[in-house]
């Protein structure tokens, strides 16, 4: 504490040194602050319950080319012949399939006609065995049964009468009801298509992983009549790649006029589909580290440009009797001193540039915890990268001050 006047006044007459050691450490601060931040909240995006089976689950896709294929035919054998494999536990046709970045979209409302607030969600087509198949569970109302099912294609526009909400959705549409209250409510697709909610499923994933709505689902009672189908498996537990095996050598053996293309495990589709969260997370540890070596770095010369400015006076205060901890110490104060006036210019630019992404890119706003860690961080920083400088110069020879330095 005795040195922190001696070592202040040095500081004042050497403000240009001082003054960029601080700036470096406060833009790295405020960088590495909202980067960790960042690359939290993409670890909370790509963690999110998909609510799906997805360790046993996968989808298969087939494409029919005969001139008289027939859709429905070839969709209801297949899937019976799918169920009945004895790895597998079920199977449905769907239209889209969650955190695949692609599917279909609606509006429902609450009250028939244009102009209505309509709330978002994504539209799964699925039969009675949908439920089992994604995993997801009633927790109020009925499943589907087999004569509510009806095939459309994409003329189509009339809608089922019944379909089955995620709670989610639920609550966004009626937020004083209970579930069990929201059952048998109406809602309204495309204005004025009247359907009645029959069931309330916990949780199912919307397709687009970036979606703000992302629990918004909706489940209706339809086959799509199409030459293209995709069929989402789920396999009995620890099955999944004896399931794939089975499912691939009973579409292919088939002849009815369509190829088998490709099969993906939903623990694939999650990876692909949060590739670029991963590539986001990669990068901002690499900027991380970079600027933490910078700023490690730029502390080492600016230090070591200083220590060799004042060699002399180090020497005299050698010859004085001072030892070499008192050096060390000397020149650890300092950058302990220069750190912290960084580290608080540092937490006034992390909260501001928190504040500019939130407002500009609906970000999530700073958890306060990464402030101390970043703080720690940055004194941790700056004591190794002067150690070695502040090493040096406690090895100056008390005869360097009875010498003329500059030649």
């Amino acid at each position: 504490m005795s040195q922190i006047g001696p070592i202040f006044r040095a500081l004042m007459r050497n403000k240009v040194g001082a003054l960029l050691i601080a700036l470096q450490v406060a833009v790295t601060m405020t960088i590495i602050v909202n980067a960790i931040h960042l690359i939290n909240a993409r670890g909370d995006l790509m963690g999110r319950s998909s609510g799906l089976d997805e360790a046993n689950q996968f989808y298969v896709t087939s494409v029919g080319y005969a001139n008289d294929f027939d859709a429905p035919y070839v969709i209801d054998t297949d899937l019976d012949g799918i169920r009945q494999l004895p790895s597998v536990d079920d199977a449905v046709q769907i239209n889209a399939i969650p955190m695949s970045n692609g599917g279909w979209s609606m509006g429902l409302q609450t009250k028939a006609g244009e102009g209505e607030n309509s709330v978002p969600t994504a539209l799964y087509m699925t039969d009675e065995h949908g439920l089992n198949t994604l995993d997801v569970e009633l927790i109020a109302g009925e499943n589907f049964k087999a004569t509510e099912i009806s095939y459309r294609d994409r003329n189509t526009r009339d809608w089922p009468q019944s379909v089955i909400l995620t709670e989610a959705l639920a609550k966004s549409l009626f937020p004083d009801l209970s579930p069990t209250e929201i059952v048998g409510q109406t809602v309204y697709i495309q204005s004025n298509e009247p359907l009645t909610i029959i069931g309330i499923m916990d949780h199912l994933q919307a397709p687009w992983t970036g979606w703000t709505t992302v629990n918004h689902s909706m489940l209706v009672p339809n086959k799509f009549d199409s030459p293209y189908s995709r069929y989402l498996v789920r396999a009995k537990p620890g099955q999944r790649e004896q399931a794939i095996e089975q499912v691939e050598q009973f579409m292919k053996q088939r002849e009815v006029g369509r190829m088998v293309r490709e099969t993906e495990t939903m623990t694939q589709v999650r990876m692909d589909s949060y590739r670029g969260d991963s590539a986001l997370q990669a990068i901002l540890w690499t900027i991380i580290v970079v600027l933490c070596i910078i700023t490690a770095l730029g502390i080492v010369g600016l230090v070591s440009f200083s220590i060799n400015r004042r060699r002399r006076q180090i020497g005299t205060r050698r010859a004085l009797g001072a030892q070499k901890a008192d050096i060390m110490s000397y020149f650890l104060t300092e950058n302990v001193m220069i750190t912290s006036v960084g580290v608080l210019l540092g937490i006034a630019g992390s909260i501001a540039l928190n504040m500019w992404l939130v407002s500009s890119f609906n970000l999530p706003r700073l958890s306060y915890i990464y402030l101390p860690i970043a703080m720690i961080a940055m004194w941790a920083i700056g004591l190794f990268a002067v150690w070695g400088p502040a090493l040096r110069a406690a090895q100056i020879s008390p005869a360097i001050a009875t010498r003329n330095v500059y030649h």
